[in-house]
């Protein structure tokens, strides 16, 4: 298990720092907070995909074709906890080195929008933690449908 976990959690961290960076390095100035915000989203996911192959991986090479439910979440989670850090380390690097003003052009552009009341006082620190919180939950779901659709018992 311990193989499969780093495997496929290794591949989803380098996809997941790859596709964040470079939504966030190149998009930022060049589309609106909404498209960037889907785009993470979409980086989030397809790095997280690496869970149903990783579940899929350990089952049929590592378990004699067998899998249960519980033992796909744990896998599951455990490489979605890999694919978050992957994430927060490149929003981490993002928002403190690259464009540190970025919290303060997100509030102004809210405050513009009329949308004070979703303004929320983020550092690089409690943003990266946030991502990493925000892609273990989604891989916990992701984890639990892949567990369910891969599940096979002896």
């Amino acid at each position: 298990m311990k193989s499969t976990v780093l495997k496929f959690g290794f591949y989803g961290l380098i996809v997941g720092f790859i596709i964040f960076f470079i939504h966030l390095f190149f998009g930022i100035d060049n589309l609106d907070y909404s498209t960037n915000e889907l785009l993470g989203y979409l980086s989030i996911f397809l790095s997280l995909s690496f869970i149903f192959f990783g579940i899929k991986h350990y089952r049929d090479k590592e378990n004699d074709g067998f899998i249960s439910l519980g033992k796909a979440i744990q896998i599951g989670v455990l490489i979605a906890f890999l694919v978050g850090l992957g994430i927060a380390f490149a929003d981490f690097i993002y928002t403190k080195f690259i464009d540190p003003s970025f919290f303060a052009n997100y509030e102004q552009q809210l405050i513009e929008q009329g949308k004070e009341d979703e303004i929320v006082k983020m550092t690089s620190t409690t943003a990266a933690l946030f991502m990493l919180i925000l892609v273990t939950i989604i891989g916990f779901i992701i984890s639990l449908i892949s567990g369910i659709i891969l599940q096979r018992k002896k």
